[in-house]
């Protein structure tokens, strides 16, 4: 009987996150549960609610993760009083480390980190962040640099761009 071929994985098909599954990243210890978020009244992207400190947000008026366009997950950098949260080392990522999204039936998308990249929130590229529709990608969200009181907001934010890998 002749050896099988294996399947060439179909990367036209997102992992359907809607109802759960799991962000996980080895080179920084994260397994965190994903929850659907959408927009707050103020028209920005919202945060994870039922896992606030442990658990990312899948952005649900962009693609699901794997599908063609650009996918975001946000979370939390740290916890009030400083204590970190899910994202805390997300700024520790590099070019070439891993980034997997595992749906609840056990499908899966593998990513590759690109760049890693900070922004004054104002300045920060919206279109290249949620946008981008010339692959298949990934973005990581999450707070950096200091906290404005005046502001309510930290000083910048942290995206890790990522691109599907077979």
């Amino acid at each position: 009987m002749p050896a099988m071929k294996p399947a060439t994985p179909d990367l036209s098909t997102g992992v359907n996150v809607s109802s759960g599954g799991r962000l996980i990243i080895p080179a920084i210890k994260v397994n965190a549960p994903i929850e659907t978020v959408g927009k707050t009244s103020e028209g920005y992207m919202d945060v994870p609610t039922r896992n606030q400190w442990t658990g990312v947000g899948w952005y649900k008026e962009g693609p699901l993760p794997g599908q063609k366009g650009t996918a975001v997950i946000d979370g939390h950098l740290d916890r009030t009083g400083g204590a970190p949260a899910v994202f805390w080392d997300l700024k520790k990522l590099h070019p070439g480390d891993i980034v997997t999204v595992q749906a609840k039936n056990g499908d899966k998308a593998r990513f590759k980190v690109t760049q890693v990249s900070n922004y004054k929130p104002t300045q920060a590229p919206i279109k290249l962040i949620f946008g981008r529709q010339d692959g298949t990608f990934l973005n990581l969200i999450t707070c950096a640099g200091v906290w404005v009181p005046a502001e309510n907001q930290t000083s910048e934010r942290l995206v890790v761009y990522t691109q599907r890998i077979a």
